[in-house]
């Protein structure tokens, strides 16, 4: 299991913990997801895709806030994991992050699960 963890430059803004977990790339992030912060999202998630990891599962247990830019980076990775014939798994979103979803019809696009244990294959 290939482990890093990615910073922002205010700490406590953003940290993104990315390990391969069998064929799925598991992004953690935690802390805030907005125009500040969203290419340590993006980062991760296009390095994923380029590396031809199609799987990916976000973790967004400790996601405390997502805004419009934020959903946009993971609408594009969908985009593009389902272009390569993958796709992109939420996972466990709180109560504010999972409105966002709701209110603009993305919870719709996405796979979603409660768990990490329904979203990484057995």
């Amino acid at each position: 299991m290939d482990r890093q963890n990615i910073d922002s430059a205010q700490p406590g803004r953003l940290r993104v913990e990315v390990r391969t977990v069998g064929g799925s790339e598991l992004l953690a992030p935690r802390g805030e997801l907005d125009h500040h912060t969203a290419e340590l999202l993006r980062a991760p998630l296009d390095g994923a895709l380029d590396a031809g990891r199609t799987r990916l599962v976000v973790d967004c247990s400790e996601l405390e806030f997502c805004d419009s830019t934020g959903l946009n980076v993971l609408l594009g990775a969908r985009m593009r994991a389902e272009a390569a014939g993958g796709g992109v798994h939420l996972v466990a979103m709180r109560p504010a992050v999972a409105r966002v979803f709701r209110i603009t019809g993305a919870d719709a696009v996405f796979t979603l699960h409660d768990s990490l244990d329904t979203a990484l294959p057995g």
